[in-house]
């Protein structure tokens, strides 16, 4: 009896548990919080790299140019731009989630609060903290007569709150991490600026940010440049890898827009991704060995390859810093040379020749790498 009894009792929990639950994924689901690695981890981070973009890295270019040009107005207009990284990094997290108009507001300065006490590490912490101060403002919006008050209030209060008890040691682990790929990098160029160069570049291609992840880790140096170079072998080199099937648009939209258009190509024949995969553990070493090519710009230059040219205006940018500093001595003929080789040359002689042997081997067949109308 005594059995039973309990037995009963303990159904009867399972059922209201399992009630409980339900209601729960329908509140969620009415309020569109979806919760999902590929939501997380591939639509917010994305769009957080939008924000950097947005921000960060051309107020960076619009800085190079000024100093260059002697232009103060560029000058003034890249510093007001990279001033607003974290908002702007929270906004566009927040677009990402679909946040209503009011939750999207806040985010403005839950993003200010995030990257600032995350220190070096704090894209990864407006990352974390942007997402769950969204859904959490997603949760009570318009469900108030006074959602006004309740949402911006709800909103704020959780992301700065999360900012003020997680975001240093975020920021910290981050930051940690990235030193010691950069440290890693230092001690053992070769094979790290194999293992770099390869990893950014194919996380470029997926659906995966490469910029989030070298702005979360902080990653510059020589381990950036590692990343510069896998990156540029990725979109380079699919560019001139299906220049027969896609002509001078297709290498325009993948060689300073993206390699992520075939990666409905690779899908249905993953050989197609060995040319560029293979240039990039080439290209990669020689950057770190040969040439010691440093991304001492942003981080998130290091995961844009040539997207708009991105990474190698990082570079140069890193360059013109240096020098005002007094660390460099001058820009060189081998600084250029190395630059151009990495980037643009060896990514596209190298996946010219691999493609050529592929197609004779018959891994790469005609039609495989034609991108989608």
């Amino acid at each position: 009896m005594k059995n039973n009894s309990r037995n009963s009792r303990l159904a009867a929990l399972r059922a209201r548990l399992a009630k409980a639950r339900a209601a729960v994924m329908a509140y969620f689901a009415k309020k569109n919080v979806q919760i999902s690695a590929r939501r997380y981890g591939v639509d917010a981070m994305g769009a957080m790299a939008q924000g950097l973009f947005a921000s960060l890295l051309i107020g960076t270019i619009l800085n190079t140019a000024g100093t260059q040009m002697g232009l103060e107005l560029l000058t003034q207009m890249g510093g007001y731009a990279s001033a607003v990284a974290g908002p702007a990094m929270a906004v566009s997290i927040g677009f990402a989630l679909n946040a209503p108009a009011l939750v999207l507001f806040s985010l403005i300065t839950v993003g200010q609060a995030a990257n600032s006490l995350g220190g070096a590490g704090g894209p990864l912490a407006v990352l974390v903290i942007a997402i769950l101060a969204c859904e959490a403002g997603k949760l009570v919006s318009k469900e108030t007569k006074v959602d006004i008050l309740v949402t911006p209030l709800v909103t704020i209060f959780t992301g700065v709150a999360l900012s003020l008890w997680w975001a240093p040691a975020i920021g910290s682990a981050a930051s940690a991490v990235g030193s010691v790929i950069m440290w890693a990098t230092e001690q053992q160029p070769f094979v790290m600026g194999i293992v770099v160069s390869v990893v950014i570049g194919v996380a470029l291609t997926l659906s995966i940010s490469s910029a989030a992840i070298c702005a979360a880790l902080s990653l510059t140096g020589l381990a950036g440049g590692a990343a510069v170079a896998g990156c540029c072998a990725q979109m380079v080199g699919f560019a001139v890898l299906s220049l027969k099937e896609n002509r001078w648009g297709g290498l325009v939209s993948q060689g300073l827009g993206t390699s992520m258009l075939q990666m409905s190509n690779i899908l249905k024949n993953p050989r197609i991704w060995l040319p560029a995969i293979l240039a990039s553990a080439v290209t990669g070493p020689l950057a770190t060995c040969l040439f010691r090519l440093e991304m001492n710009g942003p981080a998130v230059s290091s995961g844009m390859g040539t997207c708009g040219l991105v990474g190698p205006i990082g570079v140069y940018s890193g360059w013109v810093a240096d020098v005002a500093a007094g660390t460099k001595a001058a820009v060189t003929a081998f600084d250029w040379a190395g630059l151009l080789l990495i980037c643009l040359v060896l990514p596209a002689v190298l996946c010219w020749l691999l493609g050529r042997l592929f197609r004779k081997k018959g891994w790469i067949r005609p039609g495989d790498l034609t991108l989608a109308e």
